[in-house]
């Protein structure tokens, strides 16, 4: 077990590529890929508690209050931690007038409907009863009587059947429901409860009137219709002579009377806590404990777990990071059916179960606020202004998975803030995520500008550094040589137009194919361009290895390269010009040239949580620097699709000029489907070619222009973010002409004492199509220490561009 949290595992190379230890117990291991090898147990580093004045973490004893602080859902790029809606944006929650009116129009109307009915204004009703007993009827004058017993029934099943279809209408019609809800659900217990019992027996006193001695107001056509609907269906006209029946009658109708009133009331759960306080059951709902006390432990019945995780967090031993990993675990264990298990390792281990295979628990050094619970990280506050939704204003603004899962695009000039800013925060986010299990992060530093302390990382590769303790596998530590060479053409040659990448990656599996099933590895850098040069030496030594080991395909394969050496269409020299940059004395223990460093291999952060930061070399190298970023991000995009991950990845570049190619744009695009993201900062989209500026907007989801940008660069953000209908007003003033000599007059003398003439204004009120950021306000309208930030979510969700304040 190596010190930085990695082992060696069985490689490609002489010197075997070093992973990671396999997931955290509990979740489900990748498919598709490789088997991980276990890891040895290893003691726990010294953790680091939380508390302190370092900034950006809950105090020791705050962790249970920040556990139980309320994260309500939000708009996409709100931070969620204690959010609350502006006094503006509550209007959702009032009870609107439609609302008003679908109670009470209801109710007028069915109140019209039967007094019309009782009094027999709608003649109708005698015409469908005619239908059901043509000769069972009789007229006296305009009254109308039944003459026969199938008659009476008919007009008391009728009249009672009316009744309950038009309060059935009534009820169903009118938001009778939610205007009450609205009112009650304000209204705490006992209160509720008494409120709901005195309407209850006032529609009882309606419905029972006899019932209450004294009392002025009539009945309710209830009992009465009730009544004569159920003799009309039973036939039995003599049902009533029962008092047994009478009685029960009276009381499923006064249990349906007052059945809305008791839960509009919530009577039983409140009878339920009556009645354990009564009895001294101390016992208090999972739902209504706070997040501290881990409710869903006690609902699942891990009472014992949950008092212990409860007492970490109560004697500070717990930090942000030890919660959210062990909510992270039951997920897991929710998931795959392994309470037990759960159970087990929090009764062994408390808040240090399930820790990262560094042994760290926190970071040694945090400058930014986080939300690990919902993986949010602020990096400033929504402005408000005019053209800002209301939901936003004064709101902070913070990125996360659901964000960075759609790739970010940021532009601005050098000084900006976008390292300070964005890139150094959401870094950080991102390790300290990958503490908790839920990411990987590979962070690719600009030369001279490390990324995060050293302690913060779990490999660190230093590229063109003799100190450094690892080197950077150029294959990623695949074994199919067609994939190795479409990733390494693609880092080489992918941004020359005169260079194919397909022709560049033919000429390529064409070496590393026979080099492989000779050596059983591919063949470093150096020895990779003399074959691609044609050295004879390397060619026929190769040529004679192949024919002795008798792999006739792959000497085709070697043939077939050494007749186009040389060529016009040679790629071959272009990529031997590309492997010089590397193949130069600062680089000459790296890339698997057999120094004293270990290659590390990006297919890793495929199958486990690990921090990796990756710096360029210094001044001096900079079209390898970019080489290299190519490569990187080439590498990424493939390694990516390899096995089904629980674990967001996501690939951090500080300077991605140069990086990008029409292949890697497209892959880019597939990222979100793959539970992977990239962060790309540039200082120009100049940095990238012309023809990649409109598929490249397209296929990030989140876009950020910086302070200082350029008109060149803000119309491409313009062009992308699109327009918006807005409302304008165009008043104007027109002079009066009177034609009356009076009115004349009175005009004449208003000028004379105004020294204005007489006008009238006209306003024109249209709908007009306006972008939503212009080139023009992007460049010279953003304040510094501001950007403009748009954000789309994995599950489609949107934010417009909104002007975002850094600093706040």
């Amino acid at each position: 077990m190596n010190s930085d949290g990695t082992r060696d595992a069985r490689g490609t190379h002489a010197n075997p590529v070093p992973r990671p230890a396999p997931p955290l117990e509990g979740t489900a291991a990748p498919q598709g890929g490789p088997a991980v090898p276990p890891l040895p147990a290893m003691p726990p580093r010294p953790a680091h508690t939380p508390g302190g004045d370092r900034p950006g973490v809950p105090p020791r004893s705050a962790v249970a209050a920040w556990l139980d602080e309320s994260r309500p859902a939000a708009e996409p790029g709100i931070w969620r931690y204690g959010y609350r809606l502006p006094k503006g944006a509550r209007t959702a929650g009032r009870l609107s007038p439609t609302t008003m009116a679908g109670m009470l129009i209801p109710l007028v109307v069915g109140l019209i409907i039967w007094s019309l009915w009782i009094r027999g204004l709608i003649p109708y009703q005698w015409a469908v009863l005619r239908l059901i007993t043509p000769n069972g009827w009789w007229w006296a004058g305009t009254e109308v009587y039944p003459k026969t017993d199938r008659a009476a029934h008919a007009v008391l099943a009728y009249r009672g059947a009316a009744f309950v279809l038009l309060c059935c209408a009534m009820g169903r019609l009118g938001s009778w429901g939610k205007a009450l809800r609205y009112f009650l659900d304000r209204v705490p217990q006992p209160r509720r409860a008494v409120i709901t019992a005195l309407g209850a027996l006032v529609a009882v006193g309606w419905v029972f009137p006899s019932a209450f001695p004294g009392a002025f107001w009539g009945a309710a056509p209830v009992f009465d219709t009730v009544g004569d609907l159920v003799i009309a269906l039973s036939g039995d006209l003599h049902l009533f002579t029962s008092v047994l029946f009478v009685y029960s009658l009276y009381a499923v109708i006064t249990a349906v009377v007052v059945w809305p009133f008791a839960r509009l009331g919530d009577w039983l759960p409140y009878a339920r806590q009556l009645r354990a306080a009564r009895t001294g059951d101390s016992v208090t709902p999972a739902a209504e404990r706070p997040r501290a006390q881990w409710p869903e432990l006690h609902e699942a019945g891990l009472h014992e777990a949950a008092d212990v995780l409860s007492t970490e967090v109560a004697g500070g031993r717990m930090n942000d990071v030890d919660c959210a990993r062990v909510t992270r675990a039951w997920a897991a264990a929710k998931r795959d059916a392994t309470l037990a298990a759960f159970r087990d390792t929090v009764l062994h281990q408390g808040g240090a179960a399930w820790t990262h295979p560094s042994g760290e628990r926190d970071l040694p050094r945090r400058r930014a606020r986080h939300d690990l619970l919902v993986g949010q990280v602020r990096i400033g506050r929504w402005v408000a202004a005019e053209r800002v939704p209301q939901a936003y204003q004064d709101m902070g603004a913070a990125l996360g998975p659901q964000e960075l899962g759609t790739s970010l695009l940021a532009v601005g000039p050098s000084g900006s803030g976008k390292t300070r800013q964005l890139v150094e925060p959401v870094t950080e986010a991102l390790a300290l995520q990958a503490l908790t299990g839920e990411c990987a992060v590979v962070a690719v530093s600009a030369p001279g500008a490390p990324l995060g302390a050293d302690a913060a990382f779990d490999v660190i590769v230093r590229i063109g550094d003799p100190a450094s303790v690892h080197d950077l596998d150029p294959y990623a530590e695949t074994e199919d040589p067609d994939e190795a060479a479409a990733v390494l053409a693609e880092g080489l040659v992918g941004d020359l137009e005169t260079v194919g990448s397909r022709h560049a990656a033919t000429a390529l599996a064409q070496v590393l194919g026979p080099y492989r099933a000779v050596h059983g590895r591919f063949p470093p850098l150096p020895e990779l361009r003399e074959l691609l040069e044609g050295e004879p030496s390397a060619v026929s030594a190769l040529r004679t290895a192949l024919a002795d080991g008798g792999h006739a395909t792959m000497r085709r394969e070697l043939e077939a390269r050494i007749r186009q050496t040389g060529g016009s269409d040679d790629v071959g020299r272009a990529l031997a010009d590309r492997l010089a940059l590397l193949n130069r004395p600062v680089f000459a223990e790296f890339f698997g040239a057999g120094g004293g460093t270990r290659p590390f291999s990006l297919r890793a952060v495929a199958h486990h949580p690990l921090r990796v930061r990756i710096d360029l070399p210094e001044q001096g190298h900079e079209e390898a620097s970019r080489l290299l970023t190519r490569l990187i991000l080439a590498q990424f995009t493939a390694v990516v699709r390899s096995g089904r991950r629980t674990h967001f990845a996501c690939l951090v570049l500080d300077d991605a000029t140069g990086a990008l190619t029409a292949e890697s744009v497209r892959r880019i695009q597939r990222l979100r489907s793959q539970n992977a993201g990239v962060v790309l900062a540039l200082r120009s989209i100049g940095d990238v070619p012309e023809a990649l500026h409109g598929p490249l907007y397209g296929a990030v989801g989140c876009r950020m222009a910086f302070s200082g940008v350029t008109t060149w660069d803000g119309s491409r953000f313009a062009q992308s973010w699109g327009t918006e209908w807005v409302e304008t007003r165009d008043v104007s003033q027109h002079t009066v002409f009177a034609d009356q000599p009076m009115t004349r007059a009175m005009h004449s003398l208003r000028k004379l004492v105004t020294g204005k003439a007489v006008t009238t204004e006209a306003v024109t009120v249209r709908q007009v199509e306006r972008e939503r950021w212009s080139a023009s306000e992007l460049a010279h309208g953003v304040p510094p220490g501001h950007a403009v930030l748009s954000l789309t979510t994995v599950r489609g969700e949107h934010a417009p561009p909104l002007l975002v304040d850094l600093r706040g």
